[in-house]
């Protein structure tokens, strides 16, 4: 019997790089939309200040051409009371004329009389009166001159004044009037051309406000396109930040699961080599051992990295309180450079752990490595006494018990060695 085993779903974890550069890609397209929609909203503030000014200027035509239909009614007004003072000066003128056909007809009446008289008067101009005591027969003529002299004169003395005076009066009128058709005439000529210059500029100042009119229209059309277009790209900047946000969400997660993925690995990796009796040589590097190493021994922490040591300075390693007797055991893979004496410190072991890194274990009573040898992690290698070994001045004074000094070292340099321990010694190590 053949049985079917079922296929197992492979479920592919999310490239966190390809999702940070789809993330990327939308963040440089969300800035090009907002740098449009900037350029929008500066043509849009850029439109209402046109709009305003022309709305401005169309005020300013209305306020203009009312201005000018006053002073066109004005100039009307004035037309016509110049037109009226022509038409009085022309009856006038229509009256003084018929009197004078009055006078020249009464003139043409006489005109026999007249032309009697002034013959008699150039002759007696040219031959005065004979003497009539020289010569007799003369005084007949000199009768009757003096007869028409006396009958003619004093009428023709009287129509003479009245005419000189009429004909000067006459005269004078047809100057005055002559004078003043002049000054009417060149005053119609002057309001003539003021109400066409004023019929023009009104006719202008009426185009240019519909062409205002007009062109605030338009930019009200293109104020609304604008606003419209403004609030779909703002609509679209929002949908691209909200996309930018989930991928970032999305890379982070993938991140985060590759990491804990590649942790978990390194640990389950971690832990394989150092349950590898048969190395002779530490399977990982001590920097990538990182979260992953047990303290030597179980103890509470009496000081830590960094705290005073009492004398001025900084303790560089941690110190432990331990139980009698206690066991000692390697933290990491590592081989014996050092292993005896020092000083005040107790028996004291140090250990290369590759890559320039050393663990320095001090306050022992007895170590059980040699020198150059090569230990696991987790291998016994000393073991605490019945009381304290090292100095005061390291690991405090007061308790009386066995106290394991740990320090790590990064090319002879002091380092802080909280961040190696597993998470609940860390914890243990910090309380």
């Amino acid at each position: 019997m053949t049985v079917c085993l079922p296929a197992l779903a492979q479920t592919s974890t999310p490239d966190p790089e390809a999702l940070a550069r789809e993330a990327m890609q939308k963040l440089v397209e969300k800035q090009a939309r907002e740098a449009e929609l900037k350029a929008i909203e500066q043509r849009l503030a850029g439109n209402a200040d046109a709009r305003a000014n022309l709305e401005k200027e169309i005020a300013g035509i209305r306020a203009d051409r009312a201005a000018l239909n006053k002073a066109l009614l004005d100039t009307t007004a004035k037309t016509q009371a110049g037109e009226e003072r022509l038409g009085a000066l022309e009856k006038r003128l229509a009256l003084l004329q018929s009197s004078e056909t009055a006078i020249r007809r009464s003139l043409e009446g006489r005109r026999g009389l007249i032309a009697e008289v002034l013959a008699a008067l150039q002759r007696i101009g040219r031959r005065p009166p004979p003497a009539v005591l020289v010569r007799p027969e003369d005084i007949l003529e000199a009768v009757r001159a003096s007869m028409l002299l006396g009958a003619v004169v004093p009428d023709l003395r009287q129509e003479i004044e009245i005419l000189a005076t009429d004909l000067g009066e006459l005269v004078r009128l047809r100057d005055n009037i002559a004078a003043e058709k002049l000054k009417i005439g060149a005053e119609m000529e002057q309001l003539a051309g003021e109400r066409q210059r004023l019929a023009s500029l009104i006719e202008a100042r009426r185009e240019r406000e519909a062409s205002a009119a007009k062109d605030v229209e338009a930019q009200r059309a293109l104020g609304n396109e604008l606003a419209g277009q403004a609030r779909s790209m703002r609509d679209f900047v929002e949908k691209i930040e909200k996309e930018i946000s989930v991928a970032n969400r999305a890379a982070e997660a993938a991140r985060q699961a590759i990491e804990q993925e590649t942790r978990e690995q390194r640990e389950r990796m971690t832990a394989l080599a150092f349950k590898d009796p048969a190395r002779l040589a530490p399977k990982i590097a001590f920097a990538d051992a990182k979260g992953l190493l047990s303290l030597p021994v179980a103890g509470s922490r009496l000081r830590g990295f960094g705290d005073p040591d009492g004398a001025g300075g900084t303790i560089r390693g941690i110190s432990l309180e331990t139980r009698p007797n206690a066991l000692v055991s390697a933290p990491s893979d590592g081989w014996v450079v050092y292993a005896g004496p020092f000083r005040s410190f107790g028996q004291l072991l140090i250990l290369n752990a590759g890559g320039g890194y050393y663990i320095l274990l001090a306050g022992m009573q007895r170590i059980d490595v040699a020198l150059n040898q090569f230990v696991l992690a987790g291998e016994p290698v000393a073991t605490m006494g019945e009381t304290s070994e090292a100095a005061a001045t390291t690991i405090g004074v007061g308790t009386g018990q066995p106290v394991l000094y740990i320090e790590f070292r990064k090319d002879g340099v002091s380092i802080d060695p909280t961040s190696w321990w597993t998470k609940s010694q860390g914890e243990k190590v910090r309380g």
